[in-house]
């Protein structure tokens, strides 16, 4: 009977290897062996990442980063990046992108991501004087509306998609940027829910918009190679342990509330 199914097997082409071979490498066994984690991160979208003046990231991801780390026996390694370059920088330097990252189709073409973690959408913030005035997309996509954007990630591509009348406003750096609105040179900036709380308990002159009622479903995740199972059946069994002990809930509310 072996020497049948070998016989079959010659003729079909198939070539017979050890079981040992067959296994594709992961990158899963590449951090192991390395002891590093190298994560890519923007440092600039609080809560999730924050890259503070001594040079040390902090925020939601940081912490998750090394809650992933420590599962896997390793050390963090954080890589500066930029929403612009968040791809292509995770693509060649990195084994993991987090930090707010959400999930798109645009980025689905070149990465896998991981079981989400957290619900999301865009909502609005703007200085809490103008709360009345820009209760719905329609209100805010007005001539008069001074839009701010970050470029390079979703909050612009939802920009470009959505705004039809307002005068659009790129501002590079996303951590003063909620700042232009405190001092009146921009009205209003459509990001995440996440976002807009997190800013207006920064900024007592800023209130999130109906965040509970977002203007665009969306869904955080984290970055991984594409195709690559084990890593991420690893990263969600992680993450699946993590909220069903509550140690999510716990390390999440210690940022947003």
């Amino acid at each position: 009977m072996k020497k049948l199914i070998f016989i079959l097997a010659l003729a079909l082409g198939v070539q017979a290897m050890p079981a040992s071979a067959q296994v594709s490498p992961s990158r899963l066994d590449e951090v192991i062996k390395s002891g590093n984690l190298r994560v890519c991160m923007t440092g600039d979208y609080k809560p999730f990442s924050f890259l503070k003046a001594d040079n040390s990231f902090e925020g939601i991801d940081v912490d998750l980063a090394r809650s992933l780390a420590k599962a896997l026996g390793v050390e963090a390694h954080f890589v500066k990046t930029s929403w612009s370059n968040l791809t292509s920088d995770f693509l060649e330097k990195c084994d993991i992108a987090m930090g707010g990252v959400s999930v798109t189709l645009e980025r689905q073409k070149k990465v896998s991501f991981s079981v989400p973690h957290m619900v999301d959408g865009k909502s609005a913030i703007a200085r809490c004087t103008d709360v009345q005035k820009f209760q719905s997309l329609a209100a805010i996509d007005q001539p008069a509306t001074r839009a701010i954007v970050n470029p390079g990630g979703t909050n612009e591509r939802f920009a470009r998609a959505n705004y039809k009348q307002a005068q659009l406003i790129l501002h590079p750096d996303n951590v003063t940027i909620f700042d232009q609105i405190v001092q009146g040179k921009a009205d209003v900036m459509v990001t995440d829910a996440s976002e807009t709380m997190w800013q207006a308990k920064l900024h007592p002159q800023l209130c999130a918009i109906h965040p509970e009622q977002p203007l665009e479903f969306s869904e955080k995740a984290f970055m991984l190679p594409r195709g690559d199972v084990p890593f991420k059946q690893f990263a969600d069994t992680w993450m699946h342990q993590l909220k069903a002990t509550g140690n999510y809930e716990r390390l999440v509310d210690q940022w947003l509330k």
